[in-house]
């Protein structure tokens, strides 16, 4: 039954990095880190769940600011080390600085500029 989760490589701490990429447009939206846990709950429930290694637990893309991540399709790569997530980005904002996207900064001319606006300010999203 878990045959599939043993197929991952998971790093020395049980990791694997997990790429969030919107079903429709194939963008980018952010990149976490899953335990066995987090991968096998995300299959089940088609959510988003990922392990917060600053908090060592788990973390369900969503439950503070309702910007929950519905799951399409689960892909592993061809070393079996890292994870895709086809999803769904409920509320439009995935990363914690209120942007559609954590890959907000662009380099330009030797610095990083930002290159996309904040669509909630963070104080309204966590409190």
């Amino acid at each position: 039954m878990s045959d599939w989760l043993d197929a991952v490589k998971w790093d020395p701490q049980g990791l694997v990095p997990a790429i969030a990429q919107d079903a429709a447009s194939g963008e980018i939206l952010m990149v976490a880190w899953m335990n066995r846990e987090a991968l096998e709950e995300t299959a089940r429930t088609g959510r988003g769940v990922y392990f917060s290694r600053s908090r060592s637990k788990l973390w369900r893309k969503g439950e503070e600011s309702g910007h929950v991540q519905n799951v399409s399709e689960i892909r592993l790569d061809c070393d079996n080390d890292v994870v895709l997530l086809k999803i769904e980005q409920v509320g439009g904002i995935a990363c914690h600085t209120g942007r559609r996207s954590c890959f907000f900064q662009k380099l330009e001319d030797g610095r990083w500029v930002t290159v996309a606006p904040v669509l909630k300010n963070p104080d309204e999203i966590y409190k």
